[in-house]
């Protein structure tokens, strides 16, 4: 993207913000407010990494990465069609842990994410603040209101192509995986992107950045990182296996005709269940311990919530793409126009794909 086109896309933003606190009434304008200061801040930051690099003073593990990306971000538009334009070519030193700050809220007795709506990205399962401060006042407002609340760190975030996206400190010291994930996920972001259905969105990044780390390093050649990424996924299916199926038991418990006070109890059950399993599965799986610190934080209906939001529909995207031949180009076209498909349509056809995807599973096993 050059000077010109940056500057517009700038300029555009910052006017479609402009537009919805004009119509968001007053209340909203400090939320906006934030969210333009908070993202100038990111770009005001950021130089180019060749600059920072070429930086005798610059640290060298900080030159290592920033060394590593360059040859993801070419790997990402050369081998994954992703997009090829000035996202993640510089860095910006927040000096802080996080970028942003979600706030994921969900009813006492319900699995359903609350939304809000915004113009152009249309309705989201969060609420994002670059101060965490911020972040926490509005999490025990919602508190007060009778919600479970999550309140989580974001390292990276997309602008969807608007802007060009630099590298961050928040994640700058992630491991080669680590890295490959996100910015293959990010870069997915300015592919396909469908208002309103944060699920369909993430689902699909992280498809696309598992087929793009899983090509990472069979092209690297680097046995024992493809070695360690495959043991990785094998416990994330372990994870998320076990969320889902503890959420699958909250879900019936939550539809069913038990008073609320039995609902009550019963979540607490559940939430004790799994903890004890996944102390069990620990057992047997030491390096499950990665998932400690997930643990480690308050279980509700929010928290449990965000798992599916990045994986219930990852088993679809992954058959389109074995339908779509392993050809990326084709894959981002199908998905492309399964995107403007209506909401139920296009579910429906998520579903078919998911099917096909399991019955490969079962006769692959």
């Amino acid at each position: 993207m050059n000077v010109v086109s940056r500057t517009f896309s700038h300029f555009r933003f910052v006017i479609t913000l402009a537009s919805v606190t004009w119509l968001s009434a007053c209340a909203n304008l400090p939320y906006y407010a934030q969210a333009v200061d908070g993202h100038l801040e990111v770009l005001r930051r950021a130089q180019p990494i060749s600059t920072v690099i070429e930086n005798p003073d610059t640290d060298q593990n900080l030159k290592n990465s920033l060394t590593k990306i360059v040859q993801l971000r070419k790997f990402a538009s050369r081998e994954l069609k992703l997009p090829d334009n000035r996202s993640y070519t510089s860095y910006a030193n927040l000096e802080r842990p996080f970028v942003v700050w979600n706030v994921f809220a969900s009813p006492e007795l319900s699995l359903q994410l609350k939304e809000w709506c915004f113009l152009k990205v249309g309705c989201v399962n969060y609420r994002g603040f670059f101060s965490q401060a911020k972040a926490e006042r509005y999490a025990e407002e919602l508190r007060n209101e009778g919600y479970d609340v999550h309140v989580g760190g974001v390292r990276a975030y997309s602008t969807l192509g608007w802007f060009s996206d630099p590298v961050l400190n928040t994640f700058i010291s992630y491991s080669e995986i680590n890295l490959a994930r996100l910015i293959f996920h990010e870069l997915a972001h300015q592919v396909v992107y469908v208002p309103g259905d944060t699920v369909f969105n993430e689902s699909f990044a992280t498809a696309v950045e598992q087929e793009g780390i899983k090509r990472w390093f069979a092209h690297s050649g680097n046995v024992l990182q493809q070695s360690a990424l495959n043991a990785r996924r094998e416990r994330e299916t372990i994870f998320t296996d076990l969320i889902f199926k503890h959420r699958k038991h909250l879900q019936d418990l939550f539809q069913s005709d038990l008073s609320e006070a039995e609902k009550r109890a019963g979540k607490a059950r559940i939430f004790d269940e799994l903890r004890t399993e996944f102390a069990d599965l620990k057992t047997n799986d030491p390096e499950l311990s990665l998932y400690d610190s997930w643990f480690s934080q308050p279980l509700n209906n929010a928290l449990l919530a965000t798992v599916s939001i990045y994986s219930q529909l990852v088993p679809a995207f992954q058959a389109i793409l074995v339908q779509s031949d392993q050809d990326m180009n084709k894959f981002f076209d199908a998905v492309t126009k399964i995107s403007k498909l209506p909401k139920e349509e296009r579910n429906s056809v998520l579903q078919r794909a998911t099917e096909d995807h399991r019955r490969w599973t079962m006769v692959e096993r």
